[in-house]
């Protein structure tokens, strides 16, 4: 792989509106982006999305991805927060919900969820939510308990449903996202919207223990928080903060897999920051693979990686260890040449 394929492989890029379009096949041909996304809820059904799925796993040669497959993500969590419907979709009920059921129930629910997805050639899901919502303050709490996308009030709940829901996705052959580390459940704001801060949360606070749950249950993926950790650290957002994914997640948790941010191309919790800075610094703290729901940020992140690869040989060494994480959950997922 050319340095230019392998920053490609970094990025999970939207496709607008759900379709593959002139923009995302232009940015897959000279930017290499090696992974893609359904960022609007669709009604379209099993047979209109697979059509798409279908049409970007044709982008792959050696010229764009040096043939290696997408992985084609979507966010199908349950409740408000279900991207794919239509024929042959489920309605999918809430996580609050999901975690009122038997682990054996949910785990067998969710490998059929899996399965439509795969029909659908979805391979990649951002859930499960390992977020802990503390008792009594769903409403307070706008990313995620006034949304029900908690599996529980308590970390044992949350991570043992997570984990459930987990192993039924993978059983459908459904690469997974635990999110979002260190957990939205106590932060005041939406980053989707405005910034978002957690007073609370501590580098061993017990309400991280949903999310080694989900670590132990060998997630693919573990997506990382844009809100604010004071008690952690007070200088960076999350997804730029090495304390929060070298120290805390790589070197105490043992996360092995893809560190994945949340979207940092349209989101509000980065706006005042340049792309090309946002995406260097996410790397530089440890992050692997850059999600962005837009096209123009995203080229300009890649532009920015690949001048700072230039005059940087230790940069370098960055983006080659993170393409191979990221080369290798494609390998266990059977999306590398044969």
């Amino acid at each position: 792989m050319t340095l230019d394929q392998r920053i490609g492989q970094l990025f999970e890029l939207g496709l607008a509106g759900d379709r593959l379009g002139p923009t995302e096949i232009n940015m897959i041909r000279t930017d290499h982006i090696g992974s893609v996304w359904f960022v609007d809820r669709s009604s379209a059904g099993v047979p209109g999305i697979n059509a798409v799925a279908s049409a970007v796993q044709a982008q792959v040669s050696s010229e764009s991805t040096a043939n290696i497959r997408f992985f084609v993500a979507a966010n199908q969590e349950g409740g408000l927060i279900q991207a794919m419907q239509g024929p042959g979709f489920s309605s999918m009920p809430s996580a609050v919900v999901q975690g009122s059921w038997a682990l054996a129930v949910l785990q067998t629910r969710a490998a059929a969820w899996g399965q439509e997805l795969r029909s659908a050639g979805i391979n990649l899901n951002f859930a499960p939510v390992m977020d802990v919502v503390p008792p009594g303050t769903d409403a307070q709490n706008q990313p995620i308990g006034a949304l029900q996308r908690e599996y529980g009030h308590d970390p044992a709940t949350a991570g043992s449903h997570g984990a459930a829901f987990l192993r039924g996705m993978g059983q459908a052959g459904i690469a997974v996202t635990v999110k979002h580390f260190p957990g939205l459940g106590r932060a005041a704001g939406n980053t989707d919207f405005t910034t978002a801060t957690d007073t609370m949360t501590t580098a061993s606070d017990p309400y991280l223990a949903s999310f080694s749950q989900g670590i132990a249950a060998n997630a693919d993926f573990v997506m990382v928080a844009l809100a604010k950790y004071t008690r952690i650290d007070p200088n960076h957002l999350a997804a730029f903060s090495s304390v929060v994914m070298t120290q805390m997640l790589r070197n105490t948790m043992g996360f092995r897999g893809v560190i994945i941010s949340d979207d940092l191309g349209d989101t509000a919790a980065v706006a005042s920051i340049p792309p090309a800075t946002r995406a260097i610094d996410f790397l530089s703290a440890g992050g692997d693979m850059i999600i962005s729901k837009t096209s123009p940020p995203a080229d300009a992140m890649v532009q920015g990686i690949r001048s700072r690869a230039a005059a940087d040989p230790g940069f370098r060494q960055r983006i080659d260890d993170a393409a191979l994480r990221i080369l290798q959950a494609k390998q266990t997922w059977g999306l590398l040449p044969c």
